[in-house]
């Protein structure tokens, strides 16, 4: 199966630099101008790439709907380890993207929000230790996010208010559920087990 990779030093090239792209980034994506190439040469050949993968523990999955390639690991290595504050970040970004994507009519069209909107929603969990966010949060947010592709800022200030940031499609296969609706009650759900939490940075989920 890799012998046609083998033999081109082009081809071996583009398989590697595809291949430790989405092990150091875990997400590749069809519109995003840095990984397109990378998702589409993935794309063009899953079955080599699956195989390469699964000998290292990784499933390879492709949702070609959303134009998203992810690499989720098989077993406990491997795996991002975020504390409490970040998954709540996460949590709150996955929220925001589902309501904005219900309206937004095209499917082709960017999510995009402002920071402000990530603001009022950690706001609404009223977290004893941390009740608002601060430019620390909003900064480590950015920038561990935006590394795994999971959003992207628009403007270099991330503090300002009407900073506006991309939430890729990629944060839904973060944790994968099938039913649009379900993800959305299950997001709700985790959030409101926080709520009020005094959520110590330093503790992992």
């Amino acid at each position: 199966m890799f012998e046609e990779i083998k033999e081109s030093n082009t081809q071996r090239d583009k398989f590697r630099t595809a291949a430790n792209k989405l092990l150091n980034q875990c997400f590749l994506l069809r519109r995003k101008e840095d990984t397109k190439k990378e998702y589409t040469y993935i794309r063009e050949n899953r079955e080599m790439y699956r195989e390469l993968f699964d000998l290292l523990g990784y499933e390879l999955k492709i949702n070609e709907d959303q134009g998203v390639i992810a690499l989720v690991s098989q077993y406990d290595s491997g795996r991002l380890q975020l504390n409490k504050a970040d998954s709540i970040l996460l949590l709150i970004l996955r929220l925001l993207y589902i309501e904005k994507r219900k309206e937004i009519s095209s499917s082709y069209e960017d999510v995009t929000v402002i920071m402000e909107e990530v603001r009022e929603k950690y706001a609404l969990l009223k977290i004893r230790s941390k009740p608002v966010m601060d430019k620390g949060m909003e900064k480590r947010m950015v920038s561990l996010f935006r590394k795994y592709n999971i959003i992207l800022n628009l403007d270099s200030d991330v503090n300002q208010a009407d900073a506006r940031l991309i939430i890729y499609p990629s944060v839904m296969m973060a944790v994968p559920v099938e039913n649009i609706n379900d993800y959305y009650e299950m997001t709700e759900k985790k959030l409101k087990e926080y709520s009020g939490d005094a959520a110590p940075e330093d503790e992992e989920e």
